[in-house]
């Protein structure tokens, strides 16, 4: 809780200081651009939960909706007792699942509609473990906050190229508009890389440490490696077009990875995730894993 504090601390500094030189260079006072980047702070924070949402395409749903998930919810959150997650829906055939909320207490466990005709009951109640359990360790709070700010850049971003480039805003003569353009030019390459760079806080470990925790929680660390790897087939082969600042989210990173985008990614290989999940299985006295 201390180090998710710190880190949320951070990204909020960090956020401050990109929100504040975009501001600036879009031409408003120091004291206004300040401003600006307090007032996006605090509604990032308090509302990035439903950022999310609605940059991943889910909807919150009844039980009527999503009965699997709402039966495998329900036992898990009173094996861990932890309070119910709120259950969102993406109308989406790839199959991914992720949770978003600024604390365990309002939290929200988003599926994707692939994920339920892809995988079992097991698989599906190892993956919500694993989802639960990030929850549990306000991995949500750093994770929801470090999409959310990424998002928020990019846009800002696009918004500064639309209205400063296009517009000229900021700028009274040709060479303070010449200048403004440059300031846009270098905003819209430097702002997407800041975003990155803040996803960053976001520890490829806490993945290793969600799945121990959803193995033992679920007691199926079998069905969440085979979860696991469904899932893996399914984005190498057709690659999420969603937002990819919601990278950091998912219990797989559904996007398409470089080499370069794999030195900076926020999940450890799957591969690695299944081997260690292998280990876990035989400690709790499963046997071998093997694939299926």
């Amino acid at each position: 809780m201390v180090w998710t504090f710190i880190k949320t601390t951070l990204l909020i500094g960090i956020l401050t200081g990109i929100l504040f030189a975009i501001a600036y260079l879009l031409g408003l006072s120091p004291i206004v651009a300040l401003g600006f980047a307090a007032f996006m702070n605090f509604i990032i924070y308090w509302f990035s939960d439903s950022f999310v949402l609605r940059m991943g395409g889910a909807r919150r749903v009844t039980e009527d909706e999503a009965p699997r998930v709402y039966a495998a919810l329900r036992r898990l959150s009173a094996a861990s007792g932890t309070n119910m997650p709120k259950v969102a829906l993406v109308n989406n055939q790839i199959p991914n699942a992720f949770a978003t909320g600024r604390s365990p207490n309002n939290a929200t466990v988003a599926v994707h509609t692939g994920l339920l005709s892809t995988v079992n009951d097991d698989e599906l109640e190892a993956v919500l473990a694993h989802e639960l359990t990030h929850v549990r360790n306000w991995d949500t709070l750093t994770s929801t906050l470090a999409a959310t700010v990424a998002g928020a850049i990019t846009y800002i971003a696009q918004w500064g190229w639309l209205f400063g480039g296009v517009y000229g805003y900021g700028g009274s003569g040709s060479r303070d508009r010449q200048g403004n353009i440059i300031s846009l030019l270098l905003m819209m390459v430097l702002a997407p890389l800041a975003a990155m760079l803040v996803q960053l806080a976001v520890s490829r470990t806490r993945e290793y440490s969600a799945d121990e925790g959803g193995a033992k929680l679920s007691g199926k660390p079998q069905a969440l490696a085979s979860a696991l790897q469904k899932i893996e087939a399914w984005t190498k082969h057709k690659p999420s077009q969603n937002n990819p600042a919601l990278a950091s989210l998912y219990i797989i990173n559904p996007f398409h990875r470089s080499f370069v985008a794999e030195l900076f990614s926020t999940h450890p290989a799957t591969e690695k995730r299944v081997a260690r999940l292998e280990r876990i299985a035989t400690s709790m006295g499963y046997g071998s894993y093997y694939t299926h």
